[in-house]
């Protein structure tokens, strides 16, 4: 028999999922034969698996040895890749807002590249706000994702309630996301709407002007702050969330992002040296959110990347660039 306390990270979560984050290579179906059996408790009593823990609750369950970690014994690991500093825009008790530089990754991938959840989950250990040696199954976690490529603005959140409201916040559409970008030429202004398929093969994405089977409806819009030359500054405020939406978007309306190497013109790109899409998450906007959800206090709220780098390299650009517009 194991027991576990629920801790801070555990309140409200469903006890099934509990089970999953402390125990190893346990079939579903065997965790589902051991709640009807008996043999997972709660404070003493039976239990379903939508049981919703509360903070300071027993968990015992009466399962083999061979599906726990062993204690004491710490699984070999190659040595964490050195992290990043974080550049925090806004931090609070609950959560972050994380800049992303381009080129760093969100998330840890085959490359064991540095990335930005370890560096931010390594900032807060570092604060003492995070033991991962104490926590049974949260680790600091990302609620929403940029490109590689990408620079701007990453939701980070310290506990599971945090995690579980921002999502909240994001799947109800409560936070307006804000993007600057730089386009070969300008882009007509107005909300765009159109199709988009993403091939998991090549990880790119088709724009189609028709709903047809297996595309999805994006809403993107565009503003043209200023146009100089062979290029535009605008902002864009994406009312869907598809994957690579913004840049395969603009490139469908004939003025890609710059330095775009999937979607972009190449001559443009080569000619500015860009290796990099010019684009950056700068302004996240709150709606009004219900007082049910723990960060209600967001409502209204906007964090913002303040003088953003994009701009500067829109003046850089722009000082040097024909008059002329290239197609």
């Amino acid at each position: 028999m194991k027991s576990f306390t629920a801790g801070a990270n555990e309140n409200d979560v469903r006890l099934s999922r509990f089970v999953e984050g402390v125990t190893k290579d346990m079939p579903r179906s065997m965790m589902y034969k051991a709640f009807r059996n008996k043999r997972i408790k709660v404070n003493g009593k039976r239990a379903e698996p939508d049981t919703r823990l509360k903070t300071g609750d027993l968990i015992e369950m009466y399962i083999n040895d061979e599906f726990f970690p062993p204690e004491g014994v710490k699984p070999k690991a190659t040595p964490p890749r050195r992290q990043p500093p974080v550049t925090v825009i806004y931090e609070d008790a609950n959560f972050a807002v994380l800049y992303k530089p381009a080129h760093l990754l969100c998330h840890s991938d085959r490359t064991g590249d540095a990335n930005l959840v370890d560096a931010f989950a390594a900032y807060l250990e570092a604060k003492g706000e995070y033991d991962p040696h104490a926590e049974q199954r949260f680790a600091p976690a990302l609620c929403n994702r940029l490109d590689r490529g990408t620079e701007g603005l990453v939701l980070a959140a310290k506990s599971y309630t945090a995690l579980r409201d921002l999502n909240a916040i994001i799947r109800d559409d409560l936070m307006k996301k804000e993007y600057l970008t730089i386009t070969v030429g300008a882009p007509p202004a107005g909300r765009h709407i159109a199709w988009l398929q993403h091939s998991e093969k090549n990880n790119k994405v088709r724009i189609h002007a028709r709903q047809c089977d297996g595309y999805k409806q994006i809403i993107t819009d565009v503003t043209v702050i200023r146009q100089n030359g062979p290029f535009a500054l605008c902002r864009i405020g994406l009312i869907t969330g598809r994957t690579h939406q913004i840049r395969a978007h603009l490139a469908y309306l004939g003025h890609p992002v710059l330095g775009d190497i999937k979607y972009g013109n190449r001559k443009m790109n080569e000619r500015t040296g860009l290796k990099t899409q010019a684009l950056c998450a700068q302004r996240l906007t709150f709606g009004r959110i219900p007082e049910e959800n723990t960060l209600h206090y967001l409502s209204g709220r906007v964090i913002k990347l303040d003088d953003p780098a994009i701009v500067k390299k829109f003046d850089a650009l722009t000082k040097t660039a024909p008059h002329k517009t290239e197609e």
